[in-house]
């Protein structure tokens, strides 16, 4: 077994494991891109949770997606079977993102000459040929260095999601019914399944009526996922008359392209921040615990953080119990260190129309 050495391989045939969450799928979409490039004529396909998969739907660098129902695989046999029949594809090259245990049986099925990931911890090394230190920065910067050995390397490849005219022409007929067509708008993600990442709701609440004093025209249009509605409708009651919460959820395409439309996207370190980079759309993220490492590295996309006291822990428990980075956080100067940049995106937004 080797570490950090140069990889000669003409693979035809490529697998990329990265099963969870949909940000750090939507977030190792770059490497499939990189890998396509440097082995143009592989097929590449991808193995990932099925909640994920409509985030690589018409990914023109993918063959094809293995998704892995985690009901459906509830019976150990049943789920051998399916890591199996993987396993046995003619796969040349197996790039493991995660080392989570479902990949970990796909490998063990498998007869891949080159199985390559981060640098795994002893008890995980008789299952990998090759792997790489991972490069801290920049999450998608931090997979594509897995690449390394291949002779591939990051150079600010965006995230990507591809949709279709279908898509937008759906999302321009869902922001009419909403009252939203020609109207500026900013999308709004307030939930986080970890404390130490979610802002206060009445903090949302406070922020957007603090917009509707200062920018009248301007929109508010909340998005939630599964279990995070009750959440959205606190905020929309606590709020004035400038935010808007779509009846039905959204898909993550329909997610997507209404955010395509967005002036700016707003929320916190959770996976819609991601998304807004997909589609080229500014973003204001609210960090809490995260660090930066995140945000994409553009001007395009503001991290904001409280700088006093506790704050950056990376922690999904408050050591002090007070989330006071998050909680002392006020609306007041969370305006006040976007709306310049807020100010700008308008401007542009509607150079654009």
């Amino acid at each position: 077994m080797t570490k950090d050495n140069s990889i000669h391989i003409h693979p035809k045939r490529i697998l990329v494991c990265q099963l969870r969450q949909i940000g750090d799928v939507l977030l190792s979409t770059p490497s499939l891109r990189l890998l396509k490039e440097k082995y143009p004529e592989a097929e590449i396909d991808m193995l990932t949770e099925k909640k994920c998969a409509p985030v690589l739907e018409n990914n023109p660098h993918l063959s094809r997606v293995w998704p892995i129902d985690k009901k459906a695989l509830k019976n150990p046999f049943t789920a051998l079977s399916y890591y199996a029949e993987i396993g046995r594809v003619e796969y040349d090259l197996i790039v493991d993102f995660q080392q989570l245990p479902r990949c970990k049986w796909v490998l063990l099925f498998s007869h891949a000459s080159v199985r390559l990931t981060y640098t795994p911890p002893w008890y995980n090394k008789f299952l990998y040929t090759h792997w790489s230190d991972m490069t801290p920065g920049y999450a998608a910067l931090a997979k594509a260095s897995v690449l390394s050995p291949l002779g591939i390397k990051w150079d600010g490849q965006r995230p990507e999601i591809f949709l279709t005219d279908e898509e937008r022409v759906q999302a321009r007929a869902l922001l009419e019914r909403e009252g939203l067509s020609g109207v500026p708008f900013i999308t709004v993600g307030p939930s986080h399944r970890r404390e130490t990442r979610r802002w206060p709701a009445g903090h949302y609440a406070g922020l957007f009526k603090l917009l509707e004093d200062r920018y009248p025209a301007l929109k508010v249009l909340i998005l939630y996922g599964p279990g995070e509605k009750d959440l959205a409708e606190q905020i929309l009651s606590e709020s004035g008359g400038n935010v808007l919460l779509p009846e039905a959820m959204l898909t993550l395409r329909q997610m997507a392209a209404v955010m395509e439309k967005a002036v700016l996207h707003l929320g916190n370190c959770s996976s819609p921040r991601h998304f807004a980079v997909a589609v080229n759309t500014p973003s204001v993220t609210i960090q809490g615990a995260t660090s930066t490492a995140w945000r994409f590295p553009s001007s395009d996309h503001l991290s904001l953080i409280r700088q006093e006291g506790c704050h950056m822990c990376n922690r999904n428990t408050c050591k002090l119990g007070t989330f006071e980075c998050l909680r002392e956080y006020a609306p007041e100067r969370v305006l006040s260190e976007f709306s310049d940049f807020l100010d700008t995106c308008l401007e542009r937004r509607g150079g654009d129309q």
